[in-house]
């Protein structure tokens, strides 16, 4: 697959399933930083960006905070947020935060890393509209 190597950061503090979605991000040839707390990724966001995958509950910053923070310098970042339980209260926080894609726990099949490559596309397609405009 050609993601153009865009980064995806995963934020997620259990151990294990940050390491087995690093593992999976990276066989699909996605280029993955992995953090375990959205605090730490705050104190030093990565110079560029292309997705962010977040788990919902968290010690500190919760998922939505953190990706509505990090969205503030950049409003075209793509994010995906995981969590064990949708409720309507989450899903509503969610959409607020402009989140792309909310997906349950446990992740099944292909979902995300198909809604990656969607909301890398579309983020491609809004730079290039940026660009094109400028001209």
């Amino acid at each position: 697959m050609d993601h153009n190597r865009e980064l995806v950061v995963v934020v997620d503090d259990d151990d294990a399933v940050r390491r087995a979605l690093t593992f999976s991000l990276r066989l699909e040839g996605l280029l993955v930083e992995a953090h375990e707390n959205g605090d730490g990724l705050l104190a030093s966001p990565p110079s560029t960006l292309g997705c962010l995958v977040v788990d919902y509950r968290m010690p500190g910053v919760d998922g939505v905070t953190l990706i509505a923070r990090l969205r503030e310098s950049d409003r075209t970042l793509p994010a995906i947020l995981i969590a064990s339980t949708l409720d309507p209260a989450l899903m509503a926080r969610a959409a607020a935060a402009g989140i792309d894609l909310v997906l349950e726990k446990p992740l099944e099949d292909t979902g995300l890393i198909d809604g990656i490559t969607a909301a890398l596309a579309r983020r491609r397609e809004a730079f290039g509209t940026v660009l094109r405009e400028g001209a």
